[in-house]
């Protein structure tokens, strides 16, 4: 006999009670539908909150009032306007009609978002710093001063030293050779990427100290998903067994800014010294240990799965499997990278992935490249020639289906399938292979199982990864028309949002989501507007592409992601409208209607947040030093543990899927 963990304790007799949801699914052998009820983030093109970013992509087919709502609230999240009780002001401090002051940002708005020239002061005309080794050949004895405490610890055995003063020092190199660093400028060989919008800053906006940027990334993106699905995360929280709840998030090559790791390894050489948060702040799974410490409190599953650029989908997977399951009732899923850096640039340049600035002349028989070239870096399917990096933190929140009906949660979508498969036998690490096939087919086949075909066929999209490298266009193409072409589909739509947000490695398919769920909302796929002609060499007989967005009514996208060394993952996401039928199927009428109820209350305040947050009054959700708790503090005993802070104990009942062993 097992015993089920899925449940809850009456919290003045501790007795474990068996949720209903549990007991409605074991009799119905249904899994639990994992539900999209929160999203928030921010990425080149915005805010992921309210589908401003979405909104951003797809502006030109949005009515004039829409737009207008679109710059106003990119204007205040990047300092070009601000709004106090009903009134826009300027920079200046002059109080704007919204409709003026919509139109004067408009092209400062339009020129700094999405892909564009890099705006870090570091990637200026005057050259990236750097050091070149040499070695001086002295034809005489070289003398010098210098400080004390810029003298180095081991001095070679040939020099002399005399003291001048408490603080110089004065030494003698004999005749020889001797090995140097010359300081010199580099000038940047990749000037495009996509970035947040031009002056905002998530560490602003909470008591940030020196964290690196995809942390300060992750803790506004947390923020924004919380804030915008109008549930109060503590009331929640006290809802649930704390161990009902998880988090999984992380990136997918950790923080490599000076902050994180890169500044650690590269401190020996810079001549600057460690710090003791670079080492800790540095690890890829810290998103998820940031969001538990200082976000939600949560002493829950936790953990990062890393898959290249597949990083968002493999922690998808793992909050719609433990749901799907029933491990969990609650899950905050995202990934946060930050990896515009001189250093990582560098490094994905060397491998001849990205979009440089030669490549792109090249590619359109340039001499120079304007602004707007910068801009048209990344095509997808077109003729192209590498990939144009970028950053972005984006996260959802799960629950299971009974508990988004229970709460009157707003319904995004749903997560009922992610399918991972690695690609087998390679010739090199970044070789294509074969996995793709295995995920998107399942994929596919999940879709027809659950809507039927003629929904797989004619209320559809793909969400490609789509990273505007020769090698992924033909590849990638050719994995959409075989698995079009087992499914009987003839004009598959195809959408690329890294045309306009760039390559945010692990959070790639974070973008793909949030877009997904944009469409759903606004009956719109965005076109790729860099899409001058589709490649000869793409497999385009079954796929539908566009340059314009396309009013379309989806029951389903797929969320597709090839990661570097044959990390591939498949996501399936249901659209609002099949997700509340399919909950009607499973709950009830009776039940959708109640919920429907209790979703207005949500509702308000999820709209009250996303109208301050257009006015750029967001709230950012950082709990430093708050309850913490060390262990003496705990009630521990054999059924459960109790917490002093949350509302109900922590069940120590688990799954004992083996029998009991005679005795």
């Amino acid at each position: 006999m097992t015993t089920s963990r899925s449940g809850c304790y009456d919290r003045q007799s501790y007795i474990y009670i068996t949720d209903s949801h549990e007991q409605h699914n074991e009799e119905s052998g249904l899994s639990h539908l994992p539900v999209i009820v929160g999203m928030g983030g921010v990425n080149a093109a915005g805010r992921t909150s309210g589908h401003q970013a979405f909104r951003r992509t797809v502006i030109d087919a949005l009515p004039e009032v829409e737009q207008q709502a679109l710059l106003l609230g990119l204007a205040a999240m990047m300092g070009l306007g601000t709004c106090r009780e009903g009134t826009w002001y300027d920079t200046a401090g002059n109080p704007i009609e919204a409709a003026r002051l919509a139109e004067n940002c408009r092209a400062q708005v339009l020129d700094h978002t999405l892909i564009r020239r890099i705006e870090n002061p570091l990637f200026n005309d005057d050259g990236l710093p750097a050091n070149r080794r040499a070695s001086l050949g002295l034809g005489s004895e070289l003398t010098f001063s210098i400080r004390r405490r810029q003298l180095p610890e081991r001095l070679p055995p040939t020099w002399q030293v005399r003291e001048l003063d408490r603080h110089t020092l004065e030494v003698t190199v004999p005749a020889g050779e001797l090995d140097v660093l010359l300081p010199e400028t580099r000038p940047a060989l990749v000037r495009a990427a996509g970035q947040l919008p031009s002056g905002f800053d998530p560490s602003r906006y909470y008591r940030s100290v020196h964290h690196p940027r995809g942390l300060s990334m992750s803790i506004f993106a947390a923020s924004d998903c919380l804030a915008s699905s109008g549930l109060a995360w503590d009331e929640l929280r006290d809802r649930l067994d704390p161990d009902d709840i998880a988090v999984y998030a992380g990136n997918s090559i950790g923080q490599l800014d000076d902050e994180g790791w890169g500044g650690l390894l590269k401190s020996f050489v810079s001549g600057n010294r460690a710090t003791s948060k670079q080492m800790p702040l540095g690890y890829g799974q810290m998103p998820a240990d940031f969001l538990n410490a200082y976000v939600l409190g949560s002493v829950g599953g936790t953990g990062a799965a890393l898959g290249a650029c597949a990083s968002f989908l493999y922690n998808l997977r793992l909050g719609v499997e433990d749901i799907r399951n029933g491990h969990r009732r609650a899950v905050m899923v995202g990934t946060s990278d930050a990896p515009v850096t001189p250093e990582i640039i560098e490094g994905f340049r060397a491998m001849g992935a990205l979009a440089d600035d030669e490549s792109l002349k090249a590619l359109d028989a340039l001499e120079l490249l304007t602004d707007a070239d910068y801009q048209r870096a990344c095509r997808p399917f077109a003729r192209n020639c590498g990939f144009t990096i970028a950053e972005a933190s984006q996260f959802i929140l799960l629950l299971d289906d009974a508990l988004a009906l229970e709460l009157g949660a707003e319904i995004l979508g749903s997560v009922p399938g992610v399918y991972v498969n690695a690609d087998g036998w390679k010739r090199s690490i970044s070789a294509p292979g074969i996995g793709n096939y295995i995920t998107l087919g399942k994929a596919a086949a999940l879709v027809r199982d659950m809507l039927g075909d003629t929904a797989l066929r004619e209320r559809t999209f793909l969400h490609a990864h789509g990273t505007s490298t020769p090698k992924n266009r033909v590849t990638e193409s050719h994995v959409f028309d075989l698995v079009a072409q087992a499914n009987g589909i003839e004009n598959w739509p195809v959408v690329a949002v890294k045309a306009f947000v760039g390559h945010s490695q692990g959070s790639a398919a974070g973008d793909q989501l949030a877009s997904a769920l944009g469409s759903f909302a606004h009956g719109l796929l965005p076109g790729i507007p860099t899409l001058d002609a589709v490649a000869d060499d793409v497999y385009a007989e079954r796929l539908h592409f566009s340059r314009e967005p396309q009013r379309f009514t989806a029951d389903a996208a797929f969320i597709n992601a090839k990661g570097f060394g044959g990390n591939n993952a498949t996501g399936v996401v249901l659209s609002p409208m099949v997700t509340e039928r399919l909950l009607a199927q499973r709950h009830g009428e009776a039940a959708v209607a109640a919920w429907r109820q209790r979703r207005e209350a949500v509702r308000e305040a999820s709209q009250a947040y996303l109208a301050a947050a257009d006015r750029g009054e967001y709230e950012v959700r950082y709990r430093f030093g708050e309850g913490v708790l060390e262990g003496p503090e705990l009630e521990v005993n054999d059924t459960h543990i109790v917490i002093p802070g949350y509302a109900r104990p922590v069940s120590l009942a688990v799954d004992n899927p083996f029998g009991k062993l005679e005795e």
